[in-house]
């Protein structure tokens, strides 16, 4: 920034050019109004602005330091809040993606469950089917082959009775459908 004496010598047109800054909108709108520097203003920034001496250099390093020391200070407190927060955000993100995968995974469980039993039912039905044919082609050929057997070969049964002097018998004859049955006491000769 220039000193005050170099102000002094620009004159109002080029601090104008200059520092833009120092317009400020008028009452009577489209005219600008620059703020006018006396020149007791100007010789008062002059003298402000002097060489500062040891004593001060030393000052502002030390308030330089604190200053950088407060920033950093800040800015260390500020990135361990930050790294905290993302922390946490990735331990959400990864809870949510923990329940998502779980989810998915239940979801995948129950649908194989699912398709398994109704496979078990399908199998079960179709074997019970099966086996539903299977026991009605049993019963027709056991209908079919008693109905022969009946037919063309027959059987005995019979039962007897011994007793001291006489044999009594009873047969049954089975042919087919026809039954014939035989009772018979046969006595035995008595020897004196």
């Amino acid at each position: 920034m220039p000193s005050a004496p170099e102000l002094l010598r620009e004159g109002p047109l080029l601090i104008k050019n200059r520092y833009p800054f120092l317009a400020y909108a008028g009452p009577e709108v489209g005219r600008e109004h620059f703020l006018s520097i006396s020149s007791f203003s100007l010789h008062h920034l002059a003298s402000k602005v002097k060489k500062n001496t040891g004593k001060e250099q030393k000052a502002i390093k030390i308030q330089a330091w604190w200053r950088g020391t407060l920033v950093r200070r800040t800015l260390l407190h500020a990135a361990l809040r930050a790294s905290i927060i993302q922390r946490w955000w990735k331990q959400v993100l990864l809870k949510l993606q923990a329940d998502r995968r779980r989810a998915a995974l239940e979801l995948y469980a129950r649908q194989t469950w699912a398709a398994v039993r109704l496979q078990a039912w399908v199998r079960m039905w179709c074997i019970r089917q099966r086996y539903i044919r299977l026991l009605h082609a049993v019963r027709i050929i056991q209908v079919y082959w008693r109905w022969h057997n009946c037919h063309t070969c027959g059987f005995l049964r019979g039962r007897y009775e011994l007793t001291a002097n006489k044999l009594g018998l009873e047969l049954e004859i089975f042919l087919g459908s026809q039954i014939c049955r035989i009772t018979d006491c046969i006595p035995f000769p008595i020897k004196n």
